[in-house]
């Protein structure tokens, strides 16, 4: 049986509650919903990368990576991607900025779904991916 492997990369806090920024089990990794906070400073509680969506979707995307590239892998392993935005009037927005971050990928691009949630104040976005490796 395979072992399943915590992921959490020097970036992260340690997450709120009793779950893992991500997990690894054989081939599949799943990242959980990551947002846009800063890179974790000794200390400070975490602060958002700033008040716009592109910014908090650069560093979201940014987080996301982090955990993939712990797991071992890449975007170009991901399958599935799960977009949570706190506003319909972002999608446009964020669409053209998801559009121009995965501009240069090679593979066919993942599944996705946008969702409309509630989250805690000063946030716009989280996005959660799973990953398939080779």
């Amino acid at each position: 049986m395979t072992e399943k492997t915590a992921l959490t990369p020097s970036t992260h806090t340690a997450p709120p509650a009793r779950f893992s920024h991500g997990v690894r089990k054989g081939n599949i990794l799943q990242v959980a919903g990551q947002v846009g906070f800063l890179p974790a400073e000794e200390g400070k509680a975490p602060t958002p990368a700033g008040p716009t969506l592109r910014e908090q979707t650069l560093q979201t995307f940014a987080n996301v990576q982090a955990i993939l590239e712990e797991g071992g892998a890449s975007w170009d392993d991901v399958m599935m991607i799960r977009v949570y935005l706190t506003d319909t009037a972002h999608f446009a927005e964020m669409n053209e900025i998801y559009n121009e971050y995965f501009k240069d990928l090679t593979v066919a691009p993942a599944a996705r779904t946008t969702v409309y949630v509630g989250l805690p104040a000063g946030l716009l976005i989280e996005i959660d991916a799973l990953a398939v490796l080779d």
